[in-house]
């Protein structure tokens, strides 16, 4: 090591091969790691950007902003990839698609639950849109006149995923109990009384 003490002497043509090696670290950058930075940087925005508009109800515009959110992550982004799959399927609930957004969801609570790297809180979120999504389809399937057969084993499926949602919940447990009432209730509710009731609001 150097001593601190000791005058450093810099040769003019240390310093230039120095400086003209700067250019190429700053591309390497730019091209390997900074490029992956940019991406991910991007990505997060567009991403933050879609969820403003799902909140705000503009779901094509959210619907555009994942896919191209979508494009710009990495395939191995396990993580940032389920987000997406995430977002994509509420959107797909507020717009018209809500059997292909309760399969996704599904799907996506399976991958969840099979790898234990999985980020729990993504997993809840994921298990109580797949709640919801199943509420919602129970809901419809008994307007439109199926039979308990059918649609039994969804509300039972809700329920199942609102209780453990519930056992889990720290200081959401109120409204997280307040689910599993409403499945309750839709489960047992007479064809007449529901058809009196609105729809409702996903």
């Amino acid at each position: 090591m150097n001593d601190p003490r000791t005058p450093r002497r810099f040769p003019w043509r240390g310093a230039l091969a120095l400086w003209l090696c700067v250019p190429v670290v700053v591309g390497a950058y730019h091209a390997g790691p900074g490029q992956e930075r940019l991406v991910d940087d991007r990505a997060g925005q567009v991403l933050a950007e879609a969820q403003a508009a799902l909140a705000a109800g503009d779901t094509d515009r959210a619907k555009a902003l994942l896919a191209e959110a979508q494009e710009l992550i990495p395939a191995d982004d396990l993580h940032a990839q389920r987000r997406i799959q995430l977002e994509a399927a509420k959107a797909g609930m507020q717009c018209g698609g809500l059997p292909e957004s309760r399969e996704s969801l599904a799907q996506l609570v399976d991958a969840l639950e099979d790898d234990p790297q999985a980020d729990p809180q993504l997993a809840r979120e994921a298990r109580q849109a797949l709640a919801s999504a199943q509420f919602y389809m129970t809901w419809l399937m008994r307007l439109e006149g199926l039979e308990r057969a059918e649609w039994e084993p969804e509300i039972e499926a809700a329920r199942q995923n609102y209780r453990l949602l519930a056992e889990e919940a720290g200081d959401d447990r109120y409204a997280r109990e307040q689910d599993l009432a409403a499945a309750i209730r839709l489960q047992r509710m007479d064809l007449d009384e529901l058809m009196g009731l609105p729809l409702p609001n996903q």
